[in-house]
């Protein structure tokens, strides 16, 4: 009776063992996993998400409430509107948000305009961060300034245009979700099609950056059915708990998970199009032998 047992734990180990020896030479056995991975590795991806999500937080959603007060009501409705929407408020922390938004035009000094100037200028540094994500993606130098300077700018007044439009594409322009969903994944793919081209400076072509793209338009779609479900309640609950801290905690934690979702769709995107089925397909060209080495 005592070698069943003996020898049930025998057979248990050897299984182990050779699991254990497959999970080693996963990369081996799955050429696109070892790609991944070491692709992930490369762009740190925790630490890149964590500083555009801070980022974002810092300097970009000033330089939006800045914008708001020069901007006309209808437009600062619709940002309202989609910070509400994306972020999940609700109650004191909506009404906080509305309030600032609609701050009086009469506040327009010659300081104001200044501030607004300075404010939008170092909101760039999200623009350079994710500049930053996106040539690590794709192991490029950076670009020198004088190329690149213009680019942050542009990106960031043409996300904010998209900021203000995204809520009536979502809602099909008032025909419903059947219409608004694939305009919303089509609009999303464009914009990050069009970001990675951007802000790599063109060093990319248009065809291998296209999975990157593709891949971002299923995680936002993804983030915003997950908002609309876990983001109120999550958000009513830290505001009960910490005060107006709460929304702070709970915004800039939402930032981190979008961060790293698109992040992660950006990085995946390049391996993607280095398969060579899919390579073929879009004239993406590596260096013979080594992969992570493309100049395209």
């Amino acid at each position: 009776m005592s070698e069943q047992p003996a020898g049930r734990m025998a057979r248990l180990r050897k299984r182990s063992g050779e699991l254990a020896r497959y999970g080693r030479g996963l990369p081996e056995h799955v050429p696109l996993v070892g790609r991944a991975l070491g692709q992930l590795l490369r762009v740190n991806l925790l630490d890149s998400a964590t500083r555009l999500a801070a980022q974002a937080f810092l300097s970009a959603l000033p330089a939006l409430f800045v914008v708001s007060v020069f901007a006309p009501a209808a437009l600062r409705n619709g940002m309202a509107t989609s910070l509400r929407k994306e972020l999940g408020l609700q109650g004191a922390a909506q009404q906080s948000v509305q309030q600032l938004l609609q701050t009086s035009h009469e506040q327009e000094t010659g300081v104001g305009v200044l501030g607004a100037l300075v404010t939008l200028l170092s909101a760039t540094a999200l623009s350079r961060a994710m500049q930053r994500v996106c040539e690590r993606c794709w192991e490029l130098p950076k670009s020198g300034t004088r190329l690149a300077a213009w680019r942050w700018l542009v990106w960031l007044v043409v996300w904010l245009a998209y900021l203000v439009c995204q809520t009536p594409v979502r809602e099909g322009f008032g025909l419903g979700a059947w219409l608004g969903i694939p305009l919303a994944y089509l609009l999303t793919t464009a914009i990050w099609w069009w970001t990675q081209h951007l802000l790599l400076v063109g060093r990319v072509r248009w065809l291998p950056l296209l999975p990157g793209a593709l891949l971002c338009g299923v995680v936002v779609g993804g983030l915003g059915i997950v908002a609309r479900v876990y983001l109120p309640r999550a958000m009513s609950r830290s505001v009960a708990q910490f005060g107006p801290y709460g929304v702070v905690f709970t915004s800039l934690s939402w930032l981190i998970v979008a961060f790293t979702g698109l992040t992660l769709a950006i990085a995946l995107g390049r391996v993607v199009s280095e398969e060579e089925m899919v390579a073929r397909r879009l004239g993406t060209r590596t260096e013979p032998g080594r992969w992570g080495g493309a100049r395209l």
